[in-house]
């Protein structure tokens, strides 16, 4: 590997996933400044690209250019040198090296590692576990190629069998099912979703499903698969004997960090590599972890950053490890402040047949009585035409809501969320936002309102960037960032760039 400049901290970055590449753009102007060499090692043989829409490309929602996020003709331009099919095989922590897989070694001052996540394959009959060698038919849903799989049983209308109801595999299902494939989802618990809604809004949730045709598998403990004479899939078996015909077997059961190169030099590693909240790795401040791999850990009971929880392992989720690498870039830059804490989880499912926003307390019943401290719960439900909706409240501050069928409800409720905002006295109005004679009486976004989560990307930003000519979903994203990630911001950019050809058009005419 080539040697650095007296000046220039040599950075490291092992994984070339949608995390390492933000840390990569927010590092680019050290790198041209010269204050930086910068060197990326990536497994797969293609940049970096955004896996949160791998399953919209599986659908043919998206293609592969909209997914890709670094250009490597620009980042060797700004001298940023990226490897790609070079997996790391050990860390020398002694030299501060690490080793390549094929022998080669990489010098480093400071070590970031964004190996991300690989998706958990459950122990069923039937699979090699330790091969992980899965039977022809059945994926996960994580890369490139896994897309491809899933995308040609879609065009297909074959039946596919998903397991798992978390976000993933109810958003995978929906879409599968909305471009025409016959699908069934099976799940451990009660209702879908279940660790991010409460029992009522899942049961709202569940009949939409079966209103959409996809067959609903509930209480499904899995314990193998049943193949044909050439070792295709053709059933989900479950624990009581039940099968679950299918041609395909899309597993979507969770994540497990990528821990495998921190454990060769006895790093700590928990759920994933355990780091403080400066995203340290090692006491003296030489080795980082961001994204998926990282489990922040804490123990302080007094920690504003995360009132005495347990580290969690990886979310999942973009936003929270763009923000760790926008960050750790300043922190290598020397520019960082204390780290913020994050923000309270915000689920929004995308789908195009349903709307369902949750976020945060979501468990707290209208009849539970915890004493003074006890929240103030309304649920208004309305199952036979799928709307359904939870506030949670404290001193009349917003602190938990689901909201199922009424899109502008969830809006309403999304915004308050997120600026600790009182509602209403009357509940009741925030319900009139979907009704029949519904007014634009909800509150207005401003130009400071967030729009894309994950990013941070201002409805004020959006509409600059379409002032300044951009036409285009993609376009804006360029510009702002907006949408790059889980792409629930879509619809909003959209509804922007359609007034904005509407004013324009009014205007010239």
């Amino acid at each position: 590997m080539s040697a650095s400049s007296s000046r220039a901290e040599r950075v490291v970055v092992v994984g070339f996933g949608p995390v390492a590449a933000r840390l990569v753009e927010e590092l680019r102007p050290a790198v041209r400044a010269g204050d930086v060499e910068l060197l990326v090692l990536g497994e797969e043989a293609v940049p970096a690209y955004n896996r949160v829409l791998v399953g919209d490309l599986a659908v043919g929602r998206t293609d592969e250019e909209s997914l890709t996020m670094a250009d490597l003709d620009d980042l060797a331009a700004d001298g940023v040198q990226v490897l790609l099919e070079t997996p790391a095989a050990a860390i020398d922590r002694r030299t501060r090296q690490v080793v390549l897989a094929d022998g080669r070694t990489a010098r480093y001052d400071r070590l970031v590692l964004a190996t991300g996540a690989q998706a958990a394959i459950p122990p069923l009959a039937g699979f090699d576990p330790g091969k992980r060698l899965l039977p022809h038919g059945v994926t996960a849903l994580r890369d490139l190629a896994d897309a491809a799989r899933v995308g040609a049983a879609v065009r297909a209308r074959r039946r596919i069998v998903v397991l798992g109801a978390g976000a993933l595999g109810l958003e995978t299902a929906l879409a599968a099912a909305e471009e025409g494939a016959q699908v069934s989802l099976a799940f451990t618990g009660d209702v879908p979703l279940e660790r991010n809604i409460d029992l009522g809004g899942g049961r709202v949730l569940l009949r939409e499903l079966r209103r959409l045709g996809i067959e609903v598998v509930r209480s499904a403990t899995a314990t193998g698969v049943d193949v044909d004479e050439d070792g295709a899939f053709r059933a989900l078996v479950l624990d009581d004997g039940r099968e679950i015909p299918g041609e395909m077997l899309l597993l979507s059961v969770g994540v497990r960090a990528r821990t495998e190169l921190a454990r060769t030099c006895a790093l700590g590693v928990g759920k994933g590599v355990l780091v403080d909240h400066e995203l340290r790795a090692d006491a003296d401040g030489t080795i980082f972890a961001i994204g998926d791999c990282a489990e922040v850990w804490c123990s302080r009971p007094d920690c504003e950053h995360c009132a005495g929880r347990e580290g969690r392992g990886p979310a999942g989720l973009v936003g929270p490890g763009w923000r760790q690498a926008s960050w750790l870039a300043r922190r290598l830059t020397g520019g960082a402040e204390a780290m913020a804490a994050e923000p309270p989880d915000l689920i929004l499912l995308k789908a195009r047949s349903i709307d369902l926003v949750a976020a945060g307390r979501v468990t707290p019943e209208p009849w539970d009585d915890d004493g003074p401290d006890s929240a103030d719960v309304a649920v208004w439900a309305d199952p036979q035409h799928g709307r359904y909706a939870k506030m949670v409240t404290r001193g009349g501050v917003l602190v938990g809501a689901v909201c199922v069928g009424m899109p502008r409800t969830a809006a309403e409720l999304t915004l308050l969320f997120e600026q600790g905002g009182e509602l209403p006295a009357d509940r009741t109005t925030l319900f009139r936002l979907d009704g029949a004679d519904a007014s634009d009486s909800g509150t207005p976004p401003g130009p400071e309102s967030t729009v894309c989560r994950c990013t941070g990307a201002t409805l004020g930003a959006i509409e600059e960037s379409i002032e300044a000519g951009c036409s285009t979903v993609t376009e804006v994203g360029r510009k702002t960032r907006a949408g790059t990630g889980c792409g629930s911001c879509h619809e909003t950019i959209r509804e922007r760039l359609a007034a904005w050809a509407a004013s324009a058009g009014a205007t010239t005419g």
